[in-house]
């Protein structure tokens, strides 16, 4: 029985690598639904295992985050931000559509990455600043200051995998206790990851072969997603924050290291193809994370 699902869902992949889609299927559930901006970490472990077949590596990805969407949705139903959720979406989409046609027209995400990284970085620092010295100060309400964030969000998600990030420092900003932020995460990374789901199957990056791959996984998704709500229910708020802030600066950091490669088009390995047959390639950015892809 082990051996059939093996050689069904994982052909072709070393111990290694089936160790790497166990962490981060677990790692996906925590970050849905317990620390938003921790999705960044399956994103790297699985670009590490899979370098040689980067297109299979972010269909996993985005598969997995669209699961674990779904189980922090189901427990977090009824503590989304609506009005948050409802400013933000429209930019995002437009922010995505931005994205999109910067990585096929204009720049790869490695003339990007950088200057993101900076940019989170900066926020960041206006961030701790704010708290520090300015706590009681009114945050921006005005509906540009939503259209900002809602196409900083989308495209940086397309560009570079890091609304997490962006998302993180706006909501923090808006001093939501820990169980609405983590629902508003959910509700608004779900409609943005299921929107692109289907962009990613076009492109052949999602396909039957991922699934395969995906759909054992799932219980780990679970019983991470489980791992975070405990988490939730039992960190302080503060300590909540700060386990966030800590996460958005780590992300920011990470999109300042150099990539050895700017192919941005590789193409996506079949389950039923070796994985080592796929021409060396950069990992394209899947899409969110949870605060982070999603």
């Amino acid at each position: 029985m082990f051996a059939w699902l093996l050689d069904t869902c994982f052909p072709g992949m070393s111990g290694f690598q089936l160790a790497i889609v166990a962490v981060s299927a677990l790692l996906v559930g925590v970050n849905k639904s317990g620390i938003p901006g921790l999705g960044m970490l399956p994103v790297i472990l699985l670009a590490v295992a899979f370098e040689q077949a980067p297109g299979f590596a972010t269909g996993v990805m985005l598969l997995m985050i669209c699961a674990g969407d779904i189980f922090a949705v189901s427990y977090y139903r009824k503590n989304a931000d609506w009005m948050i959720v409802a400013r933000l979406l429209p930019y995002t989409m437009l922010g995505l559509l931005l994205g999109f046609l910067t990585l096929r027209y204009l720049a790869g995400p490695e003339h990007l990455k950088s200057l993101i990284g900076w940019i989170i970085l900066l926020l960041a620092g206006v961030h701790l600043i704010r708290i520090t010295f300015f706590k009681h100060a009114a945050v921006p309400s005005h509906w540009a200051f939503s259209a900002i964030v809602g196409l900083a969000a989308g495209f940086t998600t397309q560009v570079a995998n890091a609304a997490g990030p962006v998302m993180a420092l706006y909501l923090l900003s808006m001093k939501l206790p820990k169980d609405r932020y983590v629902g508003t995460c959910a509700w608004y990374f779900m409609i943005m990851n299921w929107t692109k789901l289907p962009v990613f199957c076009f492109e052949g990056r999602v396909t039957v072969g991922a699934l395969r791959a995906v759909l054992p996984t799932l219980p780990l998704i679970l019983a991470g997603a489980v791992l975070g709500v405990l988490f939730v229910r039992k960190a302080p708020q503060r300590f909540f924050e700060i386990v966030i802030e800590i996460i958005v600066i780590v992300s920011a950091v990470k999109l300042l290291w150099p990539s050895h490669t700017v192919n941005n088009t590789p193409e996506p390995a079949t389950v039923s193809e070796p994985l080592e047959a796929a021409a060396p390639a950069e990992l394209p950015p899947p899409g969110p994370e949870p605060v982070g892809a999603g």
